[in-house]
């Protein structure tokens, strides 16, 4: 079993799968613009592999970037299948190799999740998980019902809450987690419990307004996209799933549970590196806007966020160029957008508040 982290990682361990491959290769797609991939799925075809493509019926925006897709696959001698439409979006992401090696991946197969995004993927030929992301494969291309045989597997709509609820209640130490938001109800309302009952929880990322008690912050090092939950420093969870309503109960969504302890402390270790630097950058905006006067920083604030517009311009336009679909280029543009207003705001902040904690 081997970790990925993104960024790092890159692309590469990937390639290197597809390149060996010599019977199969059966890939998930909800978004995709590495060229890469897709020039060695085609070689992989050439080779004499079988190569079987199930590419989301939808995403947001990005809907004519598939179909492109699924034509240039056809072309290239790919079987290439569509999910159905009975659930919201299929926003899985894995990919199987010979129906030995599993490649379980909390991030696209894009620039923007790869490179500049924090993320985890697991690289797995348990025998258990490998058959079940087979049967669960086949299920989908076939658009037939999926019956779970694992709770290691974890697939929603069809036991990602049942498990991921136990797999928080049985916390007695510690539950690390990343997600943009947690927002499910019952999930908040167990991890406050688990929070009451003495278990540390923290997450990096977000939470609704349920949860003014449980120790979260914002990541502040570079675009979030892997939803992880740590327990115990024994067991880890990586998948698509955020702990949200629509994601557990009514989207196709795919992660597993790993008690492999050099994963799960390396796991740990990015967290507590990525909690550090997230929690001084939080103190520090938290201290230099306590200091300003409301009025005076809005004024400042304001004015060094204009020339950010210009940035989002040459960003959209340069992406467009690159052939990137249109939730790719509108998450780029946040991002240009983000880190432009963060690094304004904090100049700003600093320049203001200076001289008022200069010492008389």
């Amino acid at each position: 079993m081997k970790l990925l982290i993104q960024p790092g990682a890159g692309i590469g361990p990937i390639l290197k799968a597809i390149h060996k491959a010599k019977k199969s290769i059966e890939i998930v797609i909800f978004r995709f613009d590495r060229k890469e991939v897709e020039k060695a799925l085609e070689d992989a075809v050439e080779r004499g592999v079988f190569v079987h493509a199930l590419i989301a019926y939808t995403n947001r925006g990005g809907e004519e970037h598939l179909r492109a897709l699924e034509m240039r696959l056809l072309e290239r001698g790919v079987t290439v299948a569509r999910t159905a439409d009975d659930l919201v979006r299929y926003h899985g992401k894995m990919m199987i190799a010979d129906r030995k090696e599993l490649h379980l991946l909390g991030f696209n197969w894009t620039m923007l999740d790869i490179e500049r995004s924090r993320s985890f993927g697991i690289i797995t030929r348990n025998r258990e998980l490998v058959a079940e992301a087979v049967k669960l494969f086949e299920a989908d291309t076939k658009r037939q019902p999926y019956k779970s045989g694992s709770d290691k597997f974890v697939v929603s709509p069809v036991n990602s809450r049942e498990v991921l609820s136990d797999f928080i209640a049985g916390a007695k130490r510690q539950i690390l987690i990343y997600d943009v938001k947690v927002a499910d109800r019952q999930m908040l309302r167990l991890l406050e419990e688990r929070r009451k009952a003495g278990v540390e929880v923290r997450i990096l990322g977000g939470t609704s307004r349920r949860a003014p008690q449980i120790d979260c912050r914002p990541y502040e090092r570079m675009r979030l996209h892997v939803r992880t939950i740590i327990r115990d420093g024994a067991q880890a969870f990586l998948g698509s799933q955020s702990l949200k309503q629509l994601e557990l109960d009514g989207r196709r969504e795919i992660g597993m549970i790993t008690r492999d302890r050099s994963i799960v402390a390396e796991m740990a270790r990015v967290f507590e590196e990525d909690w550090k630097a997230s929690d001084a950058e939080f103190e520090k905006t938290r201290v230099l806007t306590a200091a300003l006067p409301a009025r005076k920083a809005k004024k400042k604030i304001v004015k060094a966020i204009e020339p950010v517009l210009g940035k989002v311009v040459e960003k959209v336009v340069s992406t467009r160029a690159k052939g990137l679909d249109p939730e790719e280029i509108h998450e780029q543009a946040k991002e240009v957008v983000k880190q432009a207003v963060k690094e304004a705001v904090k100049e700003s902040l600093e320049t203001l508040v200076e001289p008022q904690l200069a010492p008389g």
